[in-house]
């Protein structure tokens, strides 16, 4: 009989893969993302529901999948994981801005254990986007120093590690070849106060 984990993996590789989604920068099937989120949430638990939720965290924002065939696959915890890491649409909202700052507010709300995946989601986005789309990273960056000042509940390690991973990209954009002065970093910070 096959694990928790070992049942998500496989789920998500399939949706994905019948998504027909690839990573944006390196066109590698879209499922090396979930995989890399697994192995930092592993790094500091081995919560089998944790990890299952972390295959699958991207499952209902980008593929067919619902939140029931989660709960009717994998229950209720893995299910409640995901809710908490699924970004809800938000039509009022009237810019970028407004539409992250009422994704960092669900994220606040979410559980540690959620708090927890979600930081492993932005350490390997933030990677990811630094080596590869300097300009958008500027914005990202910005957003994801935001987001990770309300994850305070999330694993200790992987928040210290996001922190580093984003403060390390916005010192790489403030220097040649990219050049973004500080001011233009603090500018962007005060579109999304809360």
């Amino acid at each position: 009989m096959q694990s928790l984990e070992e049942q998500a993996r496989r789920y998500a590789t399939e949706v994905h893969a019948a998504a027909g989604q690839r990573r944006k920068y390196t066109d590698e099937p879209y499922i090396v993302h979930p995989a890399a989120v697994v192995e930092l949430v592993r790094s500091v638990t081995n919560n089998e529901a944790m990890l299952a939720a972390a295959w699958l965290h991207d499952t209902v924002e980008d593929t067919g999948t619902t939140l029931d065939d989660i709960r009717r696959q994998f229950g209720d915890e893995v299910a409640a994981l995901v809710a908490m890491l699924t970004d809800s649409k938000q039509p009022q909202a009237k810019n970028r801005a407004a539409r992250k700052v009422a994704h960092f507010r669900h994220t606040a709300d979410a559980s540690p254990q959620a708090q927890t995946i979600k930081l492993a989601d932005i350490i390997d986005n933030t990677r990811a986007i630094v080596r590869y789309d300097a300009h958008f990273a500027r914005i990202y960056l910005v957003e994801k120093q935001v987001q990770i000042g309300l994850l305070q509940r999330g694993d200790a390690t992987l928040w210290q590690q996001a922190q580093a991973t984003i403060a390390q990209g916005i010192a790489q954009l403030r220097q040649r070849p990219y050049n973004v002065p500080e001011a233009w970093f603090q500018r962007q910070a005060a579109k999304y106060a809360q």
